[in-house]
C-alpha cells in the first residue's frame, strides 16, 4: 500500500534531503525510522531534493509497505525516533499510482532576507543577513523579469546534467516581495525549479538591488544560457520549501 508523508525540517545540520555517502541526509533518517517501525526495508521517494542548509515546512514524499498500522500511531512512532529537527506532519494513504515527484504540478518556496542592522539571533539560521544595503524598489522591479515561461539555464547550477539538460524551461507563476518584521521575503511559485534556481534568482536580484548589475541586463542573462553570465547564489539558510502542489 502506498502512503504520502508531509515533512518539515530544519536543514541546518544536514547534508540535504537526498541520501548520500559523506553526510547525514534527511531522506536516510526517515527511511531508517520507517524500517524500524514497520520492520521491513522501506524506500522513500521525495518530491525533489533540497540542498544542505535548506529548510522545509511542506516537503512531500511517498513510500510503499505491506505492513498494517494505524496512521496516527505510525506518525507518533516515527517522530519519536527522528531527531527534533525533523518532524512528520501528516501521513495519508494514496492511490498506488501516486508519485511524490512526478505527480507534482508546482512548488512554493520562500526566501527570507534580514535587513535590520542588528542580526536577529532567533532568525539567524532561517534568513540571510545582508552585509550590504539594497534598493528595495530595484529589487521589486527586477522580479517582473523572471515571471512567465522561460528557459532558466542561466539560473541553474549543473545546467547540463539531469532534468535541466533535457529541458530548462520552467514557468514562474508568482514572485512576490513581502515586507515582514526586520526584513523581507521572496515568495516563489512555479511549475518546477531547476537545481539552485531559486537561490540563483535571489542572488541575482540582490546583486541588481545593490547596483552590481543594471536591471536592464536581465534579458541578456537569460539569452546567454550561461550560469556564469548571471548573478550570485544566495546562501542556503534563507530558503524554505513551503508546499508541494498536486492536482
Amino acid at each position: 500500500m502506498r502512503h504520502q508523508l508531509i515533512i518539515a525540517y530544519d536543514g541546518t545540520s544536514f547534508g540535504g534531503w537526498q541520501t548520500q555517502k559523506n553526510s547525514v541526509a534527511i531522506q536516510a533518517l526517515i527511511e531508517k525510522a520507517l524500517a524500524t517501525v514497520l520492520r521491513e526495508p522501506v524506500s522513500l521517494f521525495g518530491s525533489g531534493r533540497t540542498d544542505a542548509g535548506v529548510h522545509a515546512l511542506g516537503q512531500s514524499a511517498h513510500f510503499d509497505t505491506t505492513a498494517s498500522f494505524e496512521l496516527k500511531r505510525l506518525l507518533l512512532s516515527l517522530n519519536a525516533l527522528l531527531p527534533p529537527e525533523i518532524r512528520l506532519l501528516d501521513v495519508q494513504v494514496v492511490p498506488e499510482h501516486f508519485h511524490a515527484r512526478y505527480d507534482a504540478i508546482g512548488k512554493i518556496y520562500h526566501y527570507r532576507i534580514h535587513l535590520h542592522d542588528t542580526p536577529d539571533p532567533f532568525k539567524r539560521l532561517y534568513s540571510y543577513k545582508l552585509p550590504y544595503p539594497i534598493d528595495l524598489n530595484l529589487l521589486h522591479q527586477g522580479t517582473a523579469f523572471f515571471l512567465g515561461t522561460r528557459d532558466f539555464t542561466s539560473f541553474a547550477n549543473e545546467a547540463h546534467e539531469g532534468s535541466a539538460s533535457k529541458n530548462a524551461v520552467r514557468t514562474l507563476k508568482r514572485l512576490d516581495l513581502i515586507e515582514e518584521q526586520g526584513g523581507i521575503r521572496l515568495e516563489f511559485e512555479g511549475d518546477g525549479f531547476l537545481y539552485k534556481m531559486v537561490r540563483n534568482i535571489t542572488g541575482t536580484l540582490l546583486d541588481i538591488a545593490r547596483g552590481k548589475y543594471s536591471i536592464d541586463s536581465i534579458p541578456a542573462m537569460f539569452a546567454a544560457k550561461d550560469r556564469k553570465q548571471a548573478g550570485s547564489t544566495a546562501p542556503a539558510l534563507g530558503l524554505c520549501l513551503m508546499q508541494v502542489l498536486y492536482p
